[in-house]
C-alpha cells in the first residue's frame, strides 16, 4: 500500500489547456507559453471556481469556457514552494517556475479530474 502523503490542488483552465491535458491522458499540465513565467495551481476549490467562472468565461483565449480541475500532488514535493497570497486571504496559489513544470508533473499522483465547467450563460 502506498503511504505517500498527497496535497489536493486545483487549476482553473480554458478549453485549449483542457484539450492538451486530455491529450496527456489526464496526467500532465502543458508547458507554459513563452510569456507565462509561472504555473499557478490554487489551494481552494472556491478560488478556482471564481477564476474559471469570472475570468475564463470572458476570455477569448479560453474559448469563453472555464473548467476547474482537481489533482493530487506529492506533499513532500510541493512543500518546497511557498504559498502565495495574491489578493484576499482566500486567493492562495503556488508559483511553479515554468522551467520546473515537467518535474511538477512527475509528482502528480493520480489523474487530473474535471470537477466544474462554466460557460458565459452560466456565470451571471
Amino acid at each position: 500500500m502506498n503511504n505517500q502523503q498527497t496535497t489536493k490542488l486545483y487549476r482553473p483552465v480554458g478549453q485549449k489547456e483542457l484539450d492538451l491535458i486530455k491529450d496527456s491522458g489526464w496526467k500532465r499540465f502543458p508547458a507554459r507559453l513563452f510569456w507565462q513565467p509561472i504555473f499557478y495551481p490554487v489551494l481552494t476549490e472556491e478560488y478556482a471556481i471564481y477564476i474559471a467562472e469570472k475570468w475564463n468565461t470572458k476570455d477569448p483565449a479560453s474559448d469563453y469556457v472555464g473548467y476547474v480541475l482537481k489533482f493530487l500532488i506529492d506533499s513532500n514535493y510541493i512543500s518546497q514552494f511557498e504559498v502565495q497570497m495574491v489578493g484576499g486571504k482566500e486567493s492562495l496559489e503556488y508559483w511553479i517556475p515554468a522551467e520546473q513544470l515537467d518535474e511538477f508533473n512527475s509528482h502528480i499522483t493520480e489523474t487530473i479530474e474535471v470537477i466544474h465547467e462554466f460557460h458565459p450563460d452560466s456565470s451571471q
